[in-house]
């Protein structure tokens, strides 16, 4: 922590050490209730799948597959110790106004994470299982390996989390001066491709109607992070940094 007082380049280093420590500390310490829990866990994600029977083929896979889960599940439920040491580390560099800003939005982005994990738990993961469960199955009989159910079901869940948290981001860059509404608004035509793009990424399926539920919200937060950063950007002027 500098306490106020202006940090050499191995000072920053050192610093950014520390708060990398603390936000490893706090993942270290979410996952050990998450592994004692990986029933309740393994539960609720497989949930959205409704009667699916699971197997594994190889010895460590379901261990394997219980620490990810416990990984996945620290990783959120540490998500504010991240972000507010990441708020931390970068605060000395901005303004009164900018570090009020930022503050403000602290709690915000560990709700909009919860909100996308929630609209891909209940809105995207339902009709991709069905979809992928049924298709082809007069064909064969689905047999599935719980690794690739529980890797595929938190990599979506993780990254709509994630793009969730793209408007209040946006919020910030804007009130820094990084981005504008007007360079926003003059990229909206390949914001929407890169939206179906990142939706066939990181959706299970190669169907667009599963694709297309997962890119329409992401082009509705790409217009509302131009509203954010319009209502950020409004009267306001950077000044030289305060010391923190």
């Amino acid at each position: 922590m500098n306490d106020g007082k202006k940090l050499t380049f191995m000072g920053h280093l050192e610093e950014l050490r520390q708060r990398l420590i603390k936000a490893i500390v706090a993942v270290i310490i979410c996952i050990i209730p998450a592994f004692f829990f990986y029933r309740q866990i393994f539960a609720i994600i497989t949930r959205p799948a409704g009667d699916i029977n699971l197997i594994y083929t190889e010895m460590t896979e379901m261990i394997g597959t219980i620490m990810k889960v416990s990984l996945y599940s620290g990783l959120a439920l540490a998500m504010p110790v991240i972000v507010y040491q990441v708020v931390r580390f970068i605060a000395p560099a901005l303004t009164r106004s900018e570090k009020r800003a930022l503050y403000l939005i602290l709690p915000g982005i560990f709700l909009s994470f919860l909100g996308g994990v929630c609209f891909g738990y209940f809105v995207a993961v339902p009709p991709a299982v069905r979809f992928l469960l049924t298709f082809g199955q007069p064909i064969a009989t689905p047999q599935i390996k719980v690794g690739n159910y529980i890797s595929l079901v938190t990599t979506l869940l993780f990254a709509l989390g994630v793009i969730f948290e793209t408007p209040l981001v946006v919020f910030f860059l804007a009130k820094i001066r990084v981005v504008t509404p007007k360079m926003l608004s003059d990229r909206r035509k390949y914001a929407m491709l890169v939206a179906f793009v990142v939706a066939a990424i990181i959706t299970p399926t190669f169907d667009p109607v599963n694709q297309t539920i997962i890119a329409i919200p992401i082009i509705v937060l790409y217009e509302l992070s131009i509203w954010l950063a319009k209502l950020a950007t409004r009267g306001s002027k950077r000044t030289v940094p305060v010391e923190a």
